[in-house]
């Protein structure tokens, strides 16, 4: 049996529980989820890598996802272009079962290899692309489907699991597992197994990024002002690096297209 799947002794009473308890007992397992990205941060790093060389090359980062998996990468993915300026087509997600399932869980889409190798294709990929499947148990068939096809038409594929071993460490090329152990509430991987992909997949489009250029210091140089909020933001992010008056930043923004890097430049900072 997966360890994602085993009853967790610790909260075997949890229904009983008054709810500070239970909480307390929710949160505490939840550490687990941070110990196991620490303990896998060497994998990690391989991903981040692997997946900075493909942007560099014009490659991009499909996640593959089912469930629970496929729509925390498909929130990771949404939130690349606005935080970096990246193009939306460069951190893609295929999720099982397509948009729908976003909000309505159907699960035995997870059971459908061929579809998921029919999805990848769709996506039209090549040898410079990074394919990363992601699920709790590991074995999902749509996920395994994907990474095959990924892999024989010469992908870089990675793989995020709570269990080894599985079938889409089989395939990887970086296998990276996460060993979150058995959850709060018995085979409920939305939870702590949940909380390390998202971590996982946090750290792997930031490292990317970063690598790649996106980010200047600590601050986002690529970020699009969409909303008001952004634009306040762009603002400020100019006034910290050059340290001009926020008229001179809106001045110069508005000669660039509000071009962080490129206003950067003409205040004097290269």
């Amino acid at each position: 049996m997966h360890t994602t799947e085993m009853r967790n002794p610790r909260t075997t009473h949890i229904d009983k529980m008054e709810t500070l308890e239970m909480l307390t007992v929710i949160n505490d397992e939840n550490r687990r989820s941070v110990e196991a990205v620490e303990a896998a941060l060497p994998q990690v790093a391989k991903a981040v890598d692997a997946v900075a060389k493909a942007f560099e090359q014009g490659g991009r980062l499909i996640y593959v996802g089912a469930g629970t998996s496929g729509r925390i990468a498909v929130m990771d993915a949404a939130e690349c272009p606005p935080t970096f300026g990246v193009d939306y087509g460069q951190v893609i997600a295929i999720l099982a079962g397509g948009a729908k399932t976003l909000v309505r869980a159907a699960e035995n889409e997870e059971d459908k290899e061929d579809i998921g190798r029919a999805d990848l294709l769709e996506k039209n990929i090549t040898e410079k692309d990074v394919v990363m499947g992601i699920s709790a148990s590991g074995n999902a068939a749509y996920v395994t489907g994907a990474m095959e096809e990924a892999k024989a038409h010469g992908c870089v594929t990675i793989s995020l699991s709570s269990n080894l071993p599985c079938r889409i460490a089989s395939v990887a090329d970086i296998a990276i597992f996460a060993d979150t152990g058995a959850e709060v509430i018995t085979g409920s991987t939305r939870m702590k197994a949940g909380n390390s992909q998202k971590f996982v997949l946090n750290m792997i489009t930031t490292g990317a990024m970063i690598k790649t250029g996106k980010v200047y210091e600590n601050l986002m140089i690529n970020l699009r002002p969409t909303n008001e909020k952004l634009t306040r933001r762009v603002v400020s992010i100019v006034r910290e690096i050059t340290g001009c008056d926020e008229d001179t930043a809106r001045n110069t923004l508005d000669q660039h297209d509000w071009n962080i890097r490129e206003t950067v430049k003409a205040l004097g900072i290269e």
